[in-house]
Order: C-alpha cells, then structure tokens, then sequence
C-alpha cells in the first residue's frame, strides 16, 4: 500500500513512518488463488462466503499488533476470506538490517489466516518507500544486488503460504509524464522492475505475481496508460506478470470515476488478473463502495476486492471514516452495499468449460456419506458443491488432480495435506452443505470425493 493521501499530512510512526502524499488508487484484485470462509456463517451472509460464491474472495489488511484485539478479531474471522499484512512484509519489517531477515510478525498474520482457512496477499517485495536505512544508503549495482537478495529470501520462505505477491509497488510518477519515478530503485536501470519479477517467479513459481499502484484508477490518466504499456510490453516479451493491482485509495481529491471498469477489463484483455487491492472511499460512501465491487464483478479476471483495514479507527485515513465498520466494530450502510453487490453480482464472462460427464462420486465411510457435484464454472476455475448425508458431525477428504489446487472453500473448515492437493474438510456448524473453488491450472478433472467420517 501506498500510505499517502491527498490533504492527509499526519505524521506516521513506527514501521508506517513516511509523510503521507497524494493518494488514490486504481481498480481491482487478481489474487488469482482465493481465499476460504472461515466463519460459521451460511454462505452468502458474509463479504468472504458472498465473494466465494462467484469464486472471487474478500479481503483485508490486517495488522499484527491488533490480532489481540478480540473484536477486531471477530470481525476478522466472520467476515473475510483473505489477508494482506498491513505493513509487516514490507522491507524495512523484514529485512531491518542488511542479510538480518525478521519474519515473526508477518508468520502471525499467514497463520493465523491460514489456520482459518484465509488466503494470503504478500505486500510488498521491492518498493522506492519504506526502505530500511542501510537500503536507502545504497546505490547502483549494489542496490540492484540487494533488492534481488531480498526479493529472493522472502518470497522463497514464504513459497507456498502466500497467492499473489505485489513484486513491485508505486513505480510510476503521478501527473502527466507517464514516467517511471525517480527512486534509487530506478537509477539502478530501467530494468530493475523486470528483473524483480523475474527473480520473484524463481523463488515461488506457484504464485501469482502482482504490479501494484495508485492513481492508475482512470482509464484516460497518464499514469494509468504508462502502467498499461509495461504489462503489455511484459506480457509480449514472456515477462512473468500474472495480475495487476489497483489500490484504489478514493477520496474527495481522487474520486471514484466512471471510467473504473473500462480500466479493469483494459488490463484484464492483456491476459492479467486484476485485483482491488486497498480499496478504502473517504466517508463509505454506500453506493461507491457497490459500485467499485460491482465494477470487478463484471470483469471475468477481476479475482477479488481487498479493503485496507477492518474497522475506521484502524485504517491509516481513520479521520475520513472510510472503511465497512465504524470504530465500534459495527457494519455500516456500505457494508450493505457490498454485501448486496455480491449476492447479486453477475456471473463473469469466461468463455464456459464443459464440464465432465463422469457421474457425482459418492464414497461411503461409516455412517455417512459426500456426494459431488459440479457448479459454475470461468475460463480458469470451478465450483464444487458437496452434500453430506446420514451425520451432523463429519468430516470428509476431498482429492483435486494436480496441477489443481484449491482456492478457497465455504461452510467448512478445511485443511491440506503437504501436497496441497487432498483437502480434509471439517464440519463447523454451518450445515451439511460445503463448497470450494478449484484453479484448473490447464486440468479440469472434476475433484474427487475419498470418504466420508461421521465424528
């Protein structure tokens, strides 16, 4: 994230510390991997069970220091479906001192998420800001050799735990220009974002590799059509990009513009996902804030929507009350909005996949038994429905085919073996009915049901 916004000069402490500067972000999420329901709540009564309905997710940024906070938990756990650490992945966080890593706040947060069956953003691997000292001292090629290192020794001991990583962050002017920005990150050579991608993509292949920026919102911006040239410039060389990041920081300076989804399909028709990534609107206004899920929504690479903080008094523009929830923990009129959008969002338009016509596998195993079946289906991924009869207390085991794996789940608690492939899903009070998403991955084998345990 980019902790800046126009007219917001408040001083930042801690690991936030940097002068806040102008601020409004683009458009939305391609996490491609999504994320799971932990609640207890029926699908569709939350923002995470809604999003895993259309096989997308909802997420938010979580700090560490605030996991202790039992309300701000609750909400946490009820609500989202996906996770992006506030600032604890960002290099000053873990890399404090040069070649000293310090991980333990940003391993609270993955899992704590992962525990609950949450999927988690990495934020962020290469960034002009929020540079430890010993880094923003630094200089040409050894700059450039440091910023691999550390791209390299993060994304590879987090390979496996985290979806989508934002590689780059910021790396663009505002304004008219359309140029790159000055950083010392920039004077290292014009390649330095290539080759930051490319060094991410060899310390965790199974992620989705993400470009994240602000102010890239409207279609007709520079800054937005300067972003749009170097994904299509990637895309046409083999560069490894998979999504494109749209924060979407939107205040009274850098309002919500009609033009949004014109911006999300633009960069989605490159062949990238794209993502809402930390998305907060200056006073929660209702109908912006359905406006912009409605807008990815309709986007078949639109993978899902991130807001940046929970609750008002925990976001970082607490004064413009942006958020879902007031600083009580209550849900506010936007939160309507957006729980409304996505129970009525439309299905994406993906060319559709037949599915297979092997009939539904229904394994007994005690006194209880899971029968498959499919659901809807894009161009990437697929629902699954299984309905388990004969227990109230169950536990079922579910096989995808790799490369398969699968990205979120509902109405369940699930787990994985080290394979990632055989998901072990636990009754939670949510009824006999539970789903999860699977990316094809190029494999559309319909999963398979193994057995079914009354507990």
């Amino acid at each position: 994230m980019t902790e800046r916004c126009q007219g917001d000069t408040r001083p930042r402490t801690g690991p936030r510390a940097r002068t806040a500067i102008v601020l409004a972000a683009a458009a939305l999420l391609a996490a491609t991997s999504v994320a799971f329901l932990p609640g207890t709540a029926s699908a569709g009564t939350t923002l995470g069970a809604s999003a895993a309905e259309k096989g997308r997710y909802f997420g938010t940024a979580v700090a560490a220091s605030r996991l202790s906070d039992g309300n701000y938990t609750t909400i946490l756990n009820r609500e989202f479906n996906s996770v992006t650490p506030e600032n604890e992945m960002k290099i000053d966080a873990t890399e404090p001192q040069q070649g000293r890593f310090s991980y333990g706040a940003a391993e609270q947060i993955v899992n704590h998420a992962r525990s609950r069956g949450m999927s988690v953003r990495g934020h962020t691997l290469a960034w002009h800001s929020q540079q430890p000292s010993w880094m923003e001292s630094m200089s040409g090629s050894a700059l450039r050799s440091a910023m691999l290192n550390h791209v390299t020794q993060v994304a590879t001991h987090f390979r496996g735990q985290v979806v989508a990583w934002d590689v780059v962050n910021e790396a663009f002017e505002d304004g008219t220009s359309g140029a790159r920005r000055n950083s010392n990150l920039q004077r290292t050579g014009n390649d330095w974002i290539e080759a930051a991608f490319r060094a991410a993509r060899a310390a965790d292949p199974g992620a989705k590799l993400c470009y994240n920026d602000y102010n890239t919102d409207n279609w007709t911006h520079a800054k937005t059509q300067a972003v749009y040239n170097m994904v299509r410039d990637f895309k046409s060389r083999g560069v490894p990009i998979d999504c494109v990041g749209f924060q979407s920081h939107f205040n009274n300076d850098s309002p919500y513009v009609s033009n949004y989804r014109t911006t999300l399909s633009s960069f989605a028709a490159l062949g990238v996902d794209v993502q809402v990534t930390e998305l907060d609107i200056q006073g929660a206004p209702a109908a912006t804030y359905r406006s912009v899920v409605e807008d990815c929504l309709a986007v078949a690479r639109c993978n899902g929507v991130t807001v940046w903080g929970i609750r008002d008094s925990d976001s970082w523009r607490a004064s413009q009350t942006p958020l879902l929830f007031n600083s009580s923990g209550q849900k506010k009129a936007a939160y309507d909005a957006v729980l409304a959008a996505l129970n009525n969002g439309t299905t994406p338009t993906d060319p559709p996949t037949t599915p297979p016509t092997t009939p539904p596998t229904t394994p007994p195993s005690g006194s209880c038994t899971a029968t498959l079946q499919d659901s809807t289906r894009w161009g990437d991924r697929f629902n699954s429905q299984v309905t388990v009869s004969g227990a109230s207390n169950w536990t079922v085991v579910v096989a995808v085919t790799p490369p398969q794996k699968v990205s979120n789940t509902w109405n369940g608690t699930p787990t994985w073996d080290s394979s990632g492939n055989v998901m072990t899903m636990r009754s939670n009070g949510s009824g006999n009915v539970f789903g999860f998403t699977t990316m094809a991955n190029g494999t559309w084998t319909r999963p398979v049901v193994r057995s079914c345990t009354a507990s």
